[in-house]
């Protein structure tokens, strides 16, 4: 291998991290990367994890060191060789070797609310195809690699999309990708007097369009055209509210239909100001706001759930509880409206000032959980019991000043925190008007635990025998 200078090479690996974080965190939220990294054959193994993503797993990366002995390759060929996936516990990885570097392996963080984790998987393999190209230059290309990184999102979902289709259909394909992924983002963000738009759009293999049952289809000279944004947002109001859906060829809007769709097809939902992006029976992404973005959209209570498996609730309560409550935070998110849900998790349940209810309401009936989710409009809390029965609604929640409180949150969030301060075996989860979610026990909001934090250059990285054993 040919010497690079120590510098050059720390530089165009720590500018590929700031890139991959940066582009990562803006598709699925705040994001750790980390690599793994030896640059001769027979040389040292090294650990460049800025963001302390790996900590934890030494033990699993130990017992793993041999097998990445075993990648290494010695071999001449340039093309870029792709090795196992190491299965690390909540984390994506994707490594191989080249010629220019015999071994790389990167991580980042599996989302709990991801979508797919194909198009991060794309990501992380562009990542180390680019770092194999820059060590593959006689001088190092710093200064392109992490701008290219920062805007992959629309790159990683067509190459996500075009594997998928390969395997499905072949490789003579006729649908194209970034013309299609480009009308969705255009047909979401085009109003109709006002009204953003609702409705699906499939987008199918051309010569697959005679397996769609039409139930009205447009004379091919007078198809609307897919490019004329304007003129798709106009037409689909035909389906809006409806099960059917348009269908195009990527060219053209050929047609309303209805039923199943040929394999290969790519089906865009549009829901109000974001939508949802499906290959086949495979969610993709989601989009808003102009961007593709890798979240579900589902709200993310993984704190809440593993509060409620501390509890002394049994499994049957637990689920009861967690699943009517992720009920009415995802109507109070999708409806934009703050709510605030007190779980009292005590066999008699507290007095809390505010509208007491008659008879709780089972909300293990349909009828009940949707009056729940029209309550939660209401100022104040909802007070939900154990065995799952709405108490009360509008509840005040008081109690003293505590170290916990952030002024920047406002009165909703604040009073769930002293009231979870003072009163034993109470959870709150607030849900705020632009959607964040936050679950509150003992004055302490657990879902604020993130030890994400920008890259910062370090000029010695360590090596990875010497990190396992610390």
């Amino acid at each position: 291998m040919t010497t690079i200078d120590t510098s050059d090479w720390r530089r165009s690996i720590y500018n590929i991290l700031d890139g991959l974080s940066d582009g990562l965190s803006h598709f699925a939220g705040p994001s750790r990367v980390a690599l793994i990294v030896c640059l001769e054959a027979d040389g040292p193994f090294y650990i460049i994890d800025p963001q302390n993503l790996l900590d934890g797993h030494q033990p699993r990366l130990k017992d793993l060191f041999g097998t990445f002995q075993d990648e290494v390759s010695s071999n001449l060929i340039q093309e870029f060789i792709p090795c196992n996936d190491p299965q690390l516990t909540g984390l994506l990885a994707y490594g191989g070797s080249c010629k220019a570097l015999p071994f790389q392996m990167w991580f980042t963080e599996q989302h709990p609310d991801l979508c797919s984790k194909g198009p991060t998987l794309r990501w992380l393999e562009y990542a180390a195809t680019q770092l194999c190209a820059d060590f593959s230059q006689e001088s190092l290309r710093n200064d392109t690699s992490s701008y290219v990184l920062q805007g992959y999102a629309q790159h990683a979902i067509r190459d996500y999309i075009i594997d998928k289709r390969s395997e499905a259909l072949g490789m003579d394909t006729y649908l194209r990708i970034y013309p299609t992924l480009n009308a969705i983002l255009g047909i979401s963000n085009t109003r109709e007097e006002g009204a953003w738009p609702r409705g699906k759009i499939a987008f199918v293999e051309p010569r697959l369009l005679q397996h769609v049952h039409f139930q009205a289809s447009f004379p091919r000279m007078e198809q609307p055209l897919l490019v004329n944004l304007r003129h798709c947002r106009k037409t689909l109001q035909a389906v809006e509210n409806t099960n059917r859906f348009l269908v195009s060829d990527g060219a053209t809007l050929a047609g309303i239909a209805s039923g199943e769709l040929p394999p290969g097809s790519i089906l865009a939902t549009f829901e109000g100001n974001h939508g949802m992006v499906k290959l086949d029976d495979e969610l993709i992404c989601s989009f808003a706001s102009g961007n593709f973005l890798a979240t579900n959209r589902k709200p993310n209570l993984v704190q809440l759930e593993e509060a409620l498996l501390e509890s002394t609730l049994t499994p049957k309560q637990q689920h009861s509880i967690f699943q009517h409550t992720t009920k009415i935070v995802i109507q109070a998110r999708e409806r934009k409206h703050g709510c605030t849900i007190v779980l009292d998790l005590n066999t008699i349940p507290r007095n809390i000032a505010g509208q007491t209810l008659q008879t709780p309401l089972d909300l293990s009936m349909p009828e009940n959980i949707d009056i729940a989710c029209s309550l939660a409009k209401v100022d104040g809390a909802l007070h939900i019991s154990k065995s799952s029965t709405l108490l009360g609604f509008a509840c005040l929640l008081d109690g003293r000043t505590v170290p916990g409180e952030n002024r920047a949150r406002g009165a909703r969030f604040n009073s769930a925190v002293r009231f979870t301060a003072m009163h034993k075996n109470i959870i709150t989860i607030v849900v705020s008007a632009d959607r964040p979610v936050s679950v509150i026990q003992h004055g302490i909001e657990l879902t604020a635990q993130c030890r994400w934090k920008p890259i910062s250059y370090v000029s010695s990285p360590p090596l990875l025998t010497d990190w396992i054993e610390e």
